[in-house]
């Protein structure tokens, strides 16, 4: 399958730029920028991302660029495009103050392929410190803005293109066009990646890879996880053994409902209640990422204690979808977070790993759920932490905290379908906080926890903003928690987005 590969140079919008190029029905893969796979026939064209870092710093990420230029199209965004600039000799200087937001292109050479059907005046987004000062001899400039003129630029003699701008995020209202001209018209793709040949590719694959071996997979009760069940399903039918973990830290009613919810798909499902075990390991940890690691590890110990009950099998099925395997180790070396189905298993679990999903983004996910004929309730479902309401709960784990959030969970997600706004949000959920506040109930005063609602719009996870949701909603939410949810006496509203907050608090 014809490719675009993205050489990732630590920016936080790579994603981005991928997610875009997969909406144009084009396979791509997010590399390392010094990892460019020289021999891979099915590479049509590169994209080089952004980065927090200055290409004339010590420490700048310069690869060798000799076995690409030339050979395939090249577009250079940011970074990417001072890269290119300061490698061939150009001028990349500090602009003394952040280029940052919207600009408007007051120059566009029209006859410029990448630049087809974007008119002058079109709308940018930047987002840099540097400036492209001077271009190497054999580019000419093709856009500028009022205050960036090498806004972009392309080499006279070889299929190159810079943009100083970002194309792939939101505000960039040109930015669907310039990928699409570079992409389907430069790089020539024939648009061969859909849900359904992803499908087709990957059952094949999976029949090819697993055999008659075996299979078991941990399921969460998220989207991920449920895809690939079904996917799995379908690929080996009964040679799947799908276990689900009660680790103590679900939803309100989560297991139960959860588990009714897998038997109607026909799946071969076991549940286990292993919370006693997960809230003894957490006693007194306080530390996000020490409560991600105790959750990652004692999840895959239940699952080698009851994969090795059943017999003959020899692999370990997860639902790792892409931004998970990005997101837990960064170019730069910075991990955004951890996940417990990320980094390999333990020398002394005897399975090997089977992710059918790792190459999908969140929404790629759920369209194949919709050609795989899932029901709605189950795809459209909110995305759920993996380590779940131990990283909603700030602070250290109590069997009582989780009860207190759950209870307080429940009636915003409730509130939120009653409502009809369930649709209208990626995700949403409530924050314990660790400290506590005063109020008044009564003739008395209280000292009670307070809670945060959080819920975000979203199209990938990679950015999002906080939901506009009706006033007269939120009071409702508020006065139903702390009259209904005992040891709480304060709700807030988080509305903070992505970047520079993450979605969940921990």
């Amino acid at each position: 399958m014809q490719k675009i590969i993205i050489l990732d140079f630590g920016s936080q919008t790579t994603q981005l730029i991928g997610r875009r190029v997969r909406e144009l029905g084009t396979f791509c893969e997010i590399l390392p920028y010094d990892k460019f796979p020289s021999d891979d026939p099915d590479i049509i064209g590169v994209i080089l991302s952004g980065s927090p870092l200055s290409v004339y710093a010590q420490d700048a990420f310069r690869p060798d660029l000799s076995g690409i230029i030339g050979k395939y199209p090249v577009l250079g965004i940011c970074y990417g495009a001072q890269l290119l600039s300061y490698t061939y000799g150009g001028k990349v200087e500090s602009a003394g103050t952040r280029e940052y937001g919207r600009a408007s292109l007051s120059y566009v050479n029209e006859d410029c392929p990448l630049f087809k059907f974007i008119a002058k005046d079109s709308q940018v987004w930047m987002s840099h410190g540097d400036s492209i000062t001077a271009i190497p001899d054999g580019y000419r400039l093709v856009a500028s803005t009022p205050s960036v003129k090498y806004a972009a630029f392309e080499c006279e003699t070889a299929p190159v293109w810079g943009v100083q701008f970002h194309p792939e995020v939101e505000h960039t209202l040109i930015g669907r066009q310039l990928l699409q001209n570079f992409v389907i018209d430069i790089c020539g793709s024939r648009r061969e990646w859909t849900a359904d040949s992803f499908i087709e590719k990957t059952v094949a694959e999976l029949r090819e890879q697993l055999g008659d071996d075996k299979v078991v997979l941990g399921l969460s009760g998220g989207v991920d996880s449920s895809v690939a069940a079904v996917l799995l399903n379908k690929a080996i039918g009964s040679n799947l053994n799908c276990i689900f973990v009660n680790h103590g830290l679900l939803r309100k009613d989560e297991f139960e409902n959860v588990m009714r919810d897998y038997r109607g798909l026909g799946l071969n499902v076991k549940g286990v209640d292993a919370s006693e075990r997960f809230f003894e390991d957490l006693k007194g940890v306080s530390e996000p990422e020490r409560k991600r690691k105790i959750i990652g590890a004692d999840f895959i110990k239940v699952f080698d204690a009851e994969a090795s009950a059943i017999p003959g099998v020899k692999w370990l099925a997860q639902g790792t979808i892409y931004p998970d395997r990005i997101e837990s180790k960064n170019i730069t070396g910075k991990v955004i977070k951890s996940h417990h189905n990320v980094g390999g298993l333990p020398e002394t679990m005897k399975l090997r790993l089977c992710e059918p999903l790792k190459w999908l983004f969140k929404d790629e996910v759920r369209e194949v759920g919709r050609r795989l004929g899932m029901p709605h309730m189950l795809i459209e479902r909110h995305p759920f932490p993996g380590p779940g309401l131990a990283v909603r709960i700030i602070g250290d784990i109590t069997p009582e905290k989780v009860a207190t959030l759950q209870e307080a969970d429940a009636i915003f997600i409730d509130a939120l379908r009653e409502w009809k706004l369930y649709d209208k949000v990626w995700q949403a959920g409530v924050i314990l906080l660790a400290d506590r506040s005063v109020g008044v109930m009564g003739d008395e005063r209280t000292f009670e926890s307070a809670v945060a609602l959080r819920a975000v719009t979203s199209t990938d996870a990679m950015t999002a903003d906080w939901a506009d949701l009706p006033r007269e909603f939120l009071s409702k939410v508020s006065n139903d928690i702390i009259n209904k949810v005992k040891g709480v006496n304060r709700v807030c509203y988080d509305i903070s987005s992505k970047p520079p907050a993450t979605i969940e608090w921990e």
